[in-house]
């Protein structure tokens, strides 16, 4: 069973991974409504991959004899002006994930929890992956500035993401 508090941090990051959804759920709205429906099919998966996530932590923190408690979330941020705009707030919000994650660790490293040590790794490995992903989007976005043309182009290549869970996750 779970430590007190390292429970505690795992629940809160479970819910903030699901709160992650939210989030790109959102920017998808916003890009779709903007007729951006390339952008909007990248976050909508990954939506889709946030609660993959959080579902990932549920089952982990419910195997180790412990109860996952899914809690409300706060409404995500709906105003945004720009593709680049929700490109910088994505990630904004995938470094902050980092940061959670990385303080998790540290949690688990001091109560010398192992299998949650190594259940993390998991998950430190994919946010490098993660901020890499929206840094590239971004450093493109800024590139491309106001050329329509070049970001329908970026649009029509965001249309193609597709998400699928790897086998035994």
């Amino acid at each position: 069973m779970l430590n007190d508090e390292l429970l505690a941090k795992l629940n809160d990051q479970m819910n903030y991974e699901f709160y992650s959804s939210q989030v790109y759920l959102s920017l998808a709205s916003y890009c779709a409504s903007e007729s951006w429906d390339g952008f909007a099919n990248f976050f909508t998966v990954q939506a889709e991959e946030e609660k993959f996530h959080g579902m990932k932590m549920f089952h982990f923190i419910n195997d180790m004899g412990s109860r996952a408690l899914v809690t409300g979330m706060k409404d995500p941020e709906t105003d945004f002006r720009s593709i680049l705009e929700t490109f910088e707030t994505a990630y904004a919000h995938e470094k902050e994930v980092t940061r959670r994650i990385y303080e998790l660790s540290d949690i688990a490293l001091g109560q010398r929890e192992h299998a949650t040590l190594q259940f993390l790794n998991w998950f430190i490995s994919e946010q490098v992956e993660e901020e890499a992903t929206f840094d590239n989007i971004l450093q493109r976005l800024k590139r491309i500035g106001n050329d329509s043309q070049t970001l329908f182009i970026l649009d029509a290549e965001m249309a193609k993401r597709t998400f699928a869970p790897e086998a035994g996750a």
